[in-house]
């Protein structure tokens, strides 16, 4: 009995290996024909085309077809790819690995690093992590929390999206997502990011807080809100709110420009309908225009002021 269950059980991997390039090696090796499954305990290492998983003990469950379905590994198992001079290695609790969809899925403590050369690109935490690697789409679920170059964010859920050479072409963020870059931060429900372009749209009650130079703290809420690195450029539409040393405005549009000698962010402009507010007095404008350095303004266009609260007394108390 002993013998038959070894070479069906050879069967099985030969199977595997000429349909998927499917390779197991572990200390020991057993089949269970009640569970159906493939128990691998010690020094276990798989290798299916460019991935290679290792861990300390496993199990892969077989079908009535007998096509090997999915391997689960456990104690804080180790996966990796490479492709070219990039590097994907995944770490959790618990990895499964589809052998027939291809699709890797970490379970508890996830942690995913893309490397090229010997730099860290990006690192990906969360409590799951999915990694199709026919479509190469990460999704990433619970707590998640990337660090990309100078970027670090967090959020409830992220889709990344790499190119067949393990290079990121998109990120998305959904949920209460936070976007820190050096100093600057921004919040909102959906980011888009794109590595290559370098550009970031936000949309959900989104705000973002900015610095200059000197400390002085630009804060922007709106709807919708993009940003473009290269340009170091803000679009904001949607209830248009900002707040910048004294100065409080409002509009329906907004853009943020840098200086066009220092590329420092400094002119503010409100298109439609708007408002700026400060100290008592109110301007009300089609056009607003906000120069930060020095701080200035101008209103054109069916310019309208309030002043409140002036004293219309005269010093003897008589109006």
């Amino acid at each position: 009995m002993k013998k038959i269950l070894i070479t069906a059980f050879l069967i099985f991997i030969g199977l595997a290996v000429t349909a998927s390039d499917l390779i197991i090696e572990s200390k020991t090796q057993t089949f269970s024909d009640k569970d159906r499954k493939i128990n691998l305990d010690g020094g276990v290492t798989v290798k299916m085309d460019n991935l290679t998983v290792v861990s300390p003990r496993a199990d892969v469950s077989v079908r009535r077809n007998n096509k090997l379905d999915t391997a689960t590994f456990y104690d804080k198992p180790y996966a990796f790819e490479i492709n070219a001079n990039k590097k994907r290695e995944v770490k959790a609790n618990i990895l499964q690995v589809s052998l027939i969809n291809k699709v890797v899925r970490a379970e508890g403590d996830s942690q995913s690093i893309i490397t090229e050369g010997n730099t860290p690109i990006v690192i990906i935490n969360a409590d799951e992590q999915e990694y199709d690697t026919k479509s190469n789409i990460m999704v990433a679920t619970g707590s998640v929390g990337i660090k990309y170059k100078d970027i670090q964010t967090v959020s409830d859920k992220a889709v990344i999206l790499a190119d067949s050479k393990g290079g990121l072409k998109k990120i998305d963020l959904i949920g209460n997502a936070v976007v820190k870059q050096n100093q600057d931060v921004s919040e909102g429900h959906h980011f888009v990011y794109n590595p290559v372009t370098d550009e970031m749209s936000v949309t959900g009650n989104t705000k973002t807080i900015a610095y200059t130079d000197d400390g002085k703290k630009l804060t922007i809420h709106s709807d919708y809100q993009q940003y473009k690195k290269s340009q170091n450029s803000y679009i904001g539409s949607g209830h248009v709110k900002i707040w910048f040393d004294d100065y409080y405005a409002q509009g329906p549009k907004v853009s943020v420009f840098p200086n066009k000698e220092t590329n420092k962010m400094n002119e503010i402009y409100f298109v439609g309908r708007s408002k700026i507010i400060q100290s008592d007095r109110d301007i009300i404008a089609d056009k607003i225009k906000i120069t930060m350095d020095p701080k200035d303004f101008q209103a054109e266009g069916n310019v309208r002021t309030v002043i409140h609260n002036i004293d219309t007394k005269d010093v003897n108390g008589d109006l």
